[in-house]
């Protein structure tokens, strides 16, 4: 492929967005593919890859770089992705025999190699032992799988892959155990095709979809979706209800909240009613309300950093020292939401035990008279390929 210096320079300025601006790789993605309407699908394919790949390797790549050399780095990406590199004076010293030199340097040092910070690397061993610790991590570096969940109002699993046939996407169904879930055989942009836009199915990793029916939510239940961010799991509730009941969707944040009654309305749900914290109050006034709630509470990340590798450059221990207060805060000060006999699920996207079962065993300690711990889950992408996932089932007692 023959490397363009336009689409070099683009590369370079979108790179410095992320890394100095602190803007998240994803948006900075979007907004570069908007404005550039005439890339061809090569070019925007290569675009993309190149910004995911260089903040993924960012730390090796700055090794075998030799320098912190936004040119050299994104030089460097390209050559393990196979690409000759143009005579150009910002690329001199680079190729292959020298790529493999220092590739084989870096394979002396587990955090350069899998290109991740010094202190993650410390509470990785810490949290979960230095075995799982170096299984984990090469997994959190491979690209995510993308999958969908079929929305069960309008279509099933079935429906929505032959619609996707159709426009020559492959897909299949993952398992009996995920009965909505289906993963997609190839990358493509299907935002933009009919069966999105007409609410057939939702993009969710399969991991996350195994956390609302952990719920056993049935239709005509009150649900409190009390973290709900731009609303997947209450869309998935929503299917599961059949539409019938009543979810309410809470968050801080107004705009997520706005996107939520965007999808609501392509998916054909109308018993979602979004509601901001913004006090105390609104969480009182909920008092024993809830048949089932949810907390899927704000936390590291660290399960989810194949789709969100810039994470990696953007946290650090203070931060998760942070969220785990709030977890806290929000597990015991939203309890109260739940009915006796009523059911609460505690979810993260984390891998930390500090953000998952630590949580859930201190709550048990001081409250375990109110509450019976029923069931916990884990997932891992180096076990069964999903995003790194969390969940515990409690119930409320009569």
């Amino acid at each position: 492929m023959k490397i363009h210096r336009h689409l070099v320079e683009t590369v370079i300025n979108a790179l410095e967005e992320v890394f100095f601006d602190q803007k998240y790789a994803d948006k900075v993605i979007q907004k570069n593919l908007k404005s550039h309407p005439k890339w061809g699908s090569r070019d925007r394919k290569f675009f993309a890859e190149t910004i995911y790949e260089v903040v993924r390797w960012h730390r090796l790549l700055e090794f075998i770089a030799g320098a912190d050399d936004a040119w050299r780095i994104v030089g460097v990406q390209w050559l393990r992705m196979g690409h000759d590199l143009p005579d150009w004076e910002e690329f001199a010293g680079l190729d292959y025999d020298y790529l493999k030199s220092k590739e084989k340097e870096a394979a002396e040092h587990f955090t350069i190699l899998h290109s991740i910070p010094d202190w993650m690397d410390e509470v990785g061993r810490r949290e979960l032992g230095d075995v799982d610790w170096e299984k984990v991590v090469p997994a959190l570096n491979k690209p995510a799988d993308v999958f969908l969940r079929a929305n069960g109002l309008k279509a099933t699993p079935e429906e929505v892959i032959a619609a996707l046939e159709a426009l020559e996407i492959k897909s299949a169904k993952v398992s009996p155990d995920l009965p909505h879930a289906i993963k997609l055989n190839e990358r493509r942009n299907i935002f933009i095709t009919e069966p999105f836009r007409n609410g057939l199915f939702e993009i969710q990793d399969a991991a996350s979809q195994m956390v609302v029916p952990l719920l056993g939510v049935e239709p005509g239940m009150r649900v409190v979706d009390a973290c709900a961010g731009a609303g997947g799991k209450s869309l998935h509730m929503a299917s599961l209800m059949k539409n019938k009941g009543r979810i309410i969707s809470m968050d801080v944040s107004e705009w997520k909240l706005q996107e939520l009654k965007v999808r609501a309305r392509r998916d054909g749900v109308d018993i979602i009613e979004t509601r901001l914290i913004d006090s105390s109050k609104v969480i009182k006034r909920m008092d024993q309300q809830a048949d089932r709630l949810l907390l899927d509470v704000p936390c590291s990340g660290m399960g989810v950093l194949r789709r969100n590798p810039d994470a990696k450059w953007k946290l650090d221990e203070e931060e998760i020292v942070r969220l785990r207060a709030l977890q806290y805060e929000i597990l015991t000060g939203y309890c109260n939401m739940t009915k006796k006999g009523g059911l609460m699920v505690y979810a993260t996207c984390s891998i930390l035990p500090s953000e998952n079962e630590k949580q859930v065993e201190r709550f048990m300690a001081e409250h375990g008279n109110e509450w019976t711990l029923l069931k916990q889950i884990h997932t891992r992408p180096d076990r069964e390929g999903y995003d790194g996932f969390y969940g515990a089932v409690l119930k409320r007692n009569s």
